[in-house]
């Protein structure tokens, strides 16, 4: 699943500490996920599941403690004491400790709402309920949040893409940007490990068909209706641009490739075109099965273009306090 680092001017975790989240997220589907497949498999509880991880989590302590200290058996028992305090207190033996009280707002536990038949049928539930879960990611921290519009959460593309693209992608998702103390708002942006996907959406009447004549005008067909339009590739070139000279700014070796993307509708762009992909109804099945099959793991150059562009954006959020207290006096 790919991570949502960032949804309009929604405060996001990922401004916080973009090192820490990536990796946190990961870990915390990987042991949900294991958790709910556990479940599922032997019918036991979550509490069994729960005294289980314990125990191996005690079992890999003792197993760092002794590649640690492999004079351990060799040392008085007195000292013994003292080493062990010392290595319980290591921040990356114990990970995560700093963070407990965060961690109480980051909690995902899924539930078996029903009993599904098959492995398949289990992990479409797990993803879905992990869905609504990063919509929390993208638009909350510890003190802040925003309120979310109802429409993301119904948004078939956001969700497609984000269940269906891998872990090591992250997503911006119709950001809006500070450039030169002026808010714009961006398209999608996927940071791959390799380059910076910009895309543009075209998505209106069903089985459209979109014919570029003109530089600055396309023409729409919908049925036997026709309509001029601006061409998409004024918004694609213009995002490019801000993205490029942020990359430029800040020292970003990381290619950019330019998308227009319709999933209902179909693109007639006579030729071809330099850094930039079509892809429509027909087009569109291929192309998300290629992108959710990279191997290829997070790198220090996405990370950093990543943080580059969270620099710049802008965010309305709310302190928790006065949301709460909002909510009390409704």
């Amino acid at each position: 699943m790919a991570q949502l680092i960032k949804l309009q001017d929604y405060i996001s975790r990922y401004e916080i500490d973009l090192a820490r989240y990536p990796t946190q997220f990961i870990r915390l589907k990987q042991n949900q996920w294991e958790r709910i497949k556990y479940q599922w498999q032997t019918g036991e509880t979550i509490e069994r599941w729960e005294h289980i991880e314990e125990e191996v989590q005690e079992e890999k302590k003792k197993s760092l403690f002794q590649k640690l200290f492999p004079f351990k058996k060799d040392v008085p028992e007195e000292e013994q004491e003292d080493i062990e305090k010392v290595t319980i207190s290591n921040e990356w033996a114990v990970e995560g400790d700093s963070h407990q009280e965060e961690d109480k707002t980051l909690n995902f536990e899924p539930n078996l709402v029903y009993t599904p038949k098959t492995l398949e049928e289990l992990k479409k539930m797990f993803i879905d309920q992990f869905f609504h879960f990063q919509m929390k990611w993208a638009s909350s921290t510890l003190r802040e949040k925003s309120y979310v519009d109802p429409k993301f959460m119904r948004d078939t593309l956001l969700r497609s893409m984000l269940q269906t693209l891998p872990d090591n992608y992250l997503v911006f998702y119709y950001p809006i940007l500070r450039v030169k103390k002026a808010p714009i708002e961006l398209d999608i942006i996927i940071m791959t490990p390799t380059e910076c996907l910009c895309i543009t959406v075209l998505e209106q009447e069903s089985q459209a068909v979109y014919i570029a004549n003109s530089e600055r005008f396309w023409l729409k067909k919908d049925g036997k209706n026709e309509k001029k339009v601006l061409s998409p590739l004024i918004q694609l070139n213009r995002m490019e641009k801000v993205v490029e000279q942020i990359f430029q700014q800040n020292n970003i070796e990381l290619p950019i490739r330019k998308v227009l993307l319709t999933r209902n509708g179909y693109i007639d762009y006579p030729g071809t075109m330099y850094g930039i992909s079509f892809v429509d109804k027909r087009k569109f099945p291929e192309w998300m099965e290629q992108l959710k099959h990279s191997v290829s793991p997070m790198k220090h150059m996405q990370i950093r273009g990543a943080q580059a562009i969270l620099n710049t954006v802008q965010t309305t959020s709310f302190h928790r306090d006065i949301w709460n207290t909002e909510n009390k006096e409704d």
